[in-house]
């Protein structure tokens, strides 16, 4: 009967020799390991561009914060796909964040609309900022509401035509196929009955689609057209200000709401300077891209007074009856107008 005894005593004091020795092991911190957080991000701009930089360094500072376990990733190009998929697979938790155009925002919240389809209705960024900020903090309300947090605003430069075929005024582009965003069926219809010729592929299929002659002629910004190697098979360009590319970078809130409070408060911080940065390197690449492109062969066709009248004869007269409502929310629209106006009273144009 003694031996059993004597075996648990022995038991008991390798257990007690163990115990002392398992607490000079090293341990995983309890924070470290509840603070590390993936977040996945998507945007359509090139890497290495200045885009791409900013959201590395936004991320990074965050990263820093949050502990170093977490993960920041950037995935550029599209690579992710159009912005519509960027949004549905945010909704799914394929993705955690995206920076999107108002292609991709009016799917989440429709504000952003009257920043970016409005034809000729800004004629500088000033006026953009100026009604961005006003409608701003109603729309980043309604987003949150929707599942989402915008980080910050931003823009991408001036969309103009390029073309394959020297292009002047309205008609001349009628009488090409032009690119259109997939996924955006009114758009195809409006451009139809306005004696169009819409096509309707994903932005990663312009350049084969301009070699192949699938598509004549696309509304691009500069800085767009040169990263995406338009200006080859669409040497020509015409030099009017359509419409501003308009967007922000948003996360989903169920991303935001797994950050720890300080990184959460670092991510808001490095993203209004992210935010700034890209808008003003935005805006100064538009202009480098030009020159670029016609150092390249591109060929740059200025509006003359005739043709600039009937471009804003079209968006005016033609394009705001049929956009007003069906693509930016009526009381949006009027909006937008009266803070132009009322803005223009005081303020010059830039040149």
């Amino acid at each position: 009967m003694s031996q059993p005894v004597d075996i648990r005593r022995r038991r008991m004091c390798a257990t007690a020799g163990v115990l002392p020795l398992l607490s000079l092991l090293p341990r995983v911190p309890e924070a470290r390991v509840a603070n590390a957080v993936r977040i996945r991000l998507g945007t359509l701009a090139p890497r290495g561009s200045s885009y791409h930089r900013a959201l590395q360094e936004m991320g990074e500072r965050w990263r820093r914060v949050q502990g170093p376990d977490s993960e920041f990733t950037v995935f550029t190009d599209g690579t992710q796909g159009g912005e519509g998929d960027m949004v549905r697979r945010m909704r799914v938790g394929q993705l955690n964040a995206a920076l999107l155009s108002a292609v991709g925002l009016v799917q989440i919240e429709r504000t952003a609309s009257a920043l970016q389809f409005m034809p000729m209705a800004y004629r500088d960024w000033k006026e953009l900022d100026h009604v961005r900020d006003k409608i701003a903090p109603a729309a980043e309300a309604r987003m949150l509401e929707r599942g989402f947090v915008p980080l910050f605003w931003a823009d991408a430069g001036w969309v103009r035509f390029f073309s394959r075929r020297p292009a002047l005024v309205p008609d001349d582009f009628r009488r090409m196929r032009t690119f259109v965003w997939a996924g955006d069926p009114g758009q195809v219809e409006m451009m139809k009955d306005m004696g169009f010729q819409p096509v309707s592929i994903e932005v990663t299929d312009i350049l084969p689609a301009l070699r192949t002659g699938l598509i004549d002629a696309v509304p691009a910004t500069p800085f767009f057209a040169l990263a995406g190697q338009f200006a080859g098979p669409a040497p020509y360009m015409l030099d009017v200000k359509w419409v501003p590319i308009a967007g922000a970078c948003v996360i989903t809130r169920a991303a935001w709401d797994a950050l720890s409070e300080p990184a959460r408060a670092e991510l808001k911080a490095a993203a209004q300077q992210a935010g700034a940065q890209i808008r003003e390197r935005a805006r100064t690449e538009d202009l480098e891209s030009i020159e670029a492109l016609k150092r390249r062969g591109l060929k740059v066709s200025a509006l003359t007074g005739e043709a600039q009248a009937q471009w804003r004869h079209l968006a005016e007269q033609v394009i705001y009856p049929r956009i007003r409502d069906a693509k930016v929310p009526a009381p949006l629209f009027d909006e937008a107008m009266h803070l132009l106006a009322e803005y223009r009273r005081t303020a010059p144009v830039e040149k």
